[in-house]
């Protein structure tokens, strides 16, 4: 098959990071839009791209795009596509839609025509005037923006956050993509120590540990690929044979986590040894204001509980204080802490150093990032 044109979505705020991922693992040739980065492979590409990424919420094939004022210019710019290279007769293909600043504004209406659209184009290629679908699933997606059709087929299947480690969650979880990201964005290495005092299911700590060791996110779960004939048995074989032998499991890691809420840590410890990090992940019940990081330089990254996640106001905000004092103590230790409160400098003393805004699920959010000294240098 001819070079693929391939989609990672990005959640907003976090396209850049995507790329940036995308670069590091070889995909030079990519173009960054609000929500996704275009970046072109082949089927090998498809797997690689779930296995690694692990901000991007999904991978997509970009089937094409097209100006569509009409009904008319949709199901004959639906039907030009190849989607007979890609789904067979058995195949279930639903059809999701968008529409933002379109004239095509019904959404079920336009998916309606892309569905038929795609039934005529496979009638021609195999012969037959029923689809049971009862076979491997297709998530076909419409989006229309400013009159212009993109259509894709999801790869991925559950959203790329969903890693496998986390069976239960605390009462506000940070998705694992935006755990992610905001370890990158920390720039920590895992010769520093990492402690996260409100780490609720312990996800930064997770996050941070797979990269550390440098594992493959998507290890550990399945994609609706899988059971593409396109994308065959061996594909997914070899790149998780890529995967599994780019493991550094031997770098000694420094994570401890820690929260008051003792329901919290035992659904953290639950996810770390579900994650293969029993003995290199500490934790502990702890108040803020009795945790006592070890070693020098190093960072705490944290997503501290807010009124409007948990809806306890002074609590957050008595958290907060209490995690400004403690900082006192820790001169050469970095604090990247991710809220959506406007007074984290003041709970902190100190005006950040840097703020990158993100938003958490609909809640625009602030890393504050407030750098302390680099590790001195080995002579």
């Amino acid at each position: 098959m001819a070079e693929l044109n391939l989609i990672a979505t990005a959640p907003m705020g976090l396209e850049s990071i995507v790329a940036r991922e995308l670069k590091e693992l070889g995909y030079t040739d990519t173009v960054t839009e609000n929500g996704r980065v275009n970046f072109k492979g082949d089927v090998g590409d498809i797997a690689r791209a779930n296995l690694w990424l692990r901000t991007a919420g999904r991978i997509l094939v970009n089937m094409g795009r097209f100006k569509a004022t009409t009904f008319d210019d949709l199901f004959e710019g639906v039907k030009a596509l190849n989607w007979e290279d890609w789904i067979p007769a058995d195949a279930e293909f639903p059809v999701n839609g968008r529409s933002h600043k379109s004239q095509l504004t019904s959404v079920p209406a336009v998916q309606g025509v892309v569905k038929k659209a795609i039934v005529e184009k496979l009638k021609e290629k195999h012969g037959t005037e029923w689809f049971a679908e009862e076979g491997p699933l297709y998530v076909i997606e419409i989006t229309l923006l400013n009159d212009e059709a993109l259509l894709t087929i999801d790869t991925s299947g559950s959203g790329l956050h969903k890693r496998g480690y986390r069976k239960a969650a605390t009462e506000a979880p940070l998705r694992e993509t935006m755990a992610a990201a905001i370890v990158q964005l920390s720039r920590w290495k895992p010769d520093r120590p990492l402690y996260d005092p409100f780490c609720g299911s312990g996800t930064i700590l997770i996050e941070a540990a797979m990269l550390g060791w440098n594992i493959a996110p998507g290890l550990r779960r399945n994609f609706d690929a899988e059971n593409w004939h396109l994308v065959p048995e061996e594909v997914w074989d070899r790149a998780r044979d890529e995967a599994y032998d780019s493991v550094q499991d031997d770098v000694p890691l420094q994570i401890t986590g820690s929260d008051i809420d003792p329901n919290a840590i035992e659904i953290a410890q639950q996810a770390v040894r579900r994650a293969g990090f029993g003995k290199e992940i500490k934790l502990q019940v702890l108040p803020v204001s009795k945790i006592k990081p070890q070693g020098d330089y190093g960072v705490i990254i944290t997503n501290p509980p807010y009124g409007e996640r948990l809806g306890d106001e002074k609590e957050a905000e008595l958290a907060m204080r209490q995690l400004g004092k403690v900082s006192l103590y820790y001169p050469t230790w970095s604090h990247f802490i991710f809220s959506p409160s406007q007074d984290v400098e003041h709970y902190m003393g100190k005006v950040a150093d840097k703020k990158r805004k993100l938003y958490n699920g609909r809640i625009q959010c602030n890393l504050n990032m407030f750098f302390g000294p680099l590790p001195p240098r080995n002579p």
